[in-house]
């Protein structure tokens, strides 16, 4: 098909509608990328190593073994509680969002095989509502600690969020409590917590469960931060160091544990559980880090009340 076309004015190009959108400009190194290509090295740009954002189901692809992965609480939804209202209606944005992803909330949970081990996978999808923490993203995350606690599998959470959803107020700030207490049963169970963190991980996400993991892991060039660098400049009236809050800022100054380029990260986490998970032990105390010869950790029961936790 011709990119132009004659009329009685001389050559004027097509319709930007009749073109087809395969080509897009890389952020990083200013390369002219063809999108399949893109896509196939896992969206990242073979010339800068850029990691492009990838959609929930995209990671999920990537990490879990074919034919593997189980979708739970897909059905859960958000409902706009406080009628809030800004430009736009919170319930037309959520209906809109759910529209644009095919997705119900902005957390994916799935469980699911990882180079053969049995794992509970959340991955934040930053394209519904900028990834914005909510009651239903606590909830879901919550009741995928459930399940990795009965089913004695290890916790992966990839983290892509703005913060806290500030349509749904001090309900949407509670979630970081809610979440960091389930955490501690996790650890309590001895089960290994893997977080990672992706472009961006800010506000209340950051400031919970994103940094609360076993093990904290990023991606090349990732913003990580409470603030965003604008923010903060516009409040302390300095200039920033290069690249702050950036992962690699943030690994040499200690705030994460390690920085993988995303087409290594499943091999990278198999490593990790490989060494966080005694799989040799009593099957009965699951694949975690529970010490056989520790009564007090071996005998920790899995259903444990999350308020009677939190009183003590």
């Amino acid at each position: 098909m011709a990119w132009f076309r004659r009329n009685a004015q001389g050559i004027i190009s097509q319709k930007k509608k009749d073109i087809p959108d395969l080509w897009l400009k890389c952020p990083g190194c200013g390369e002219i990328i063809y999108k399949l290509e893109l896509e196939r090295n896992a969206n990242v740009c073979a010339h800068c190593s850029h990691h492009f954002r990838i959609s929930a189901d995209g990671y999920v692809k990537l990490l879990l073994d074919e034919g593997t992965a189980a979708e739970f609480h897909e059905e859960i939804t958000s409902i706009d509680f406080l009628k809030f209202r800004a430009k736009k209606k919170y319930s037309d944005q959520i209906k809109a969002a759910v529209k644009k992803t095919g997705k119900k909330s902005a957390l994916l949970s799935t469980r699911g095989k990882m180079n053969k081990r049995p794992v509970v996978l959340c991955v934040m999808d930053f394209s519904f509502i900028g990834g914005s923490m909510g009651s239903v993203v606590g909830e879901k995350i919550s009741l995928a600690i459930d399940i990795a606690i009965k089913e004695k599998a290890p916790l992966i959470l990839i983290s892509a969020s703005g913060g806290a959803r500030m349509m749904e107020g001090a309900v949407s700030l509670m979630q970081m409590a809610k979440t960091s207490a389930k955490l501690a049963l996790l650890a309590r169970a001895g089960l290994p917590f893997v977080s990672i963190l992706t472009d961006p991980t800010t506000g209340g996400v950051t400031a919970s469960y994103a940094m609360l993991g076993d093990v904290n892991i990023a991606e090349p060039g990732a913003l990580i931060g409470f603030a965003g660098p604008r923010v903060i400049k516009q409040t302390i009236g300095e200039d920033l160091p290069e690249g702050f809050q950036r992962s690699e800022f943030l690994l040499k100054h200690g705030f994460i544990d390690a920085i993988f380029s995303r087409k290594d990260m499943k091999a990278e986490i198999g490593k990790i559980l490989n060494v966080l998970c005694h799989d040799e032990i009593d099957p009965a105390l699951g694949n975690g880090m529970l010490d056989p010869k520790n009564k007090e950790t071996a005998e920790i029961s899995p259903a444990i009340d999350v308020d009677e936790e939190t009183k003590n």
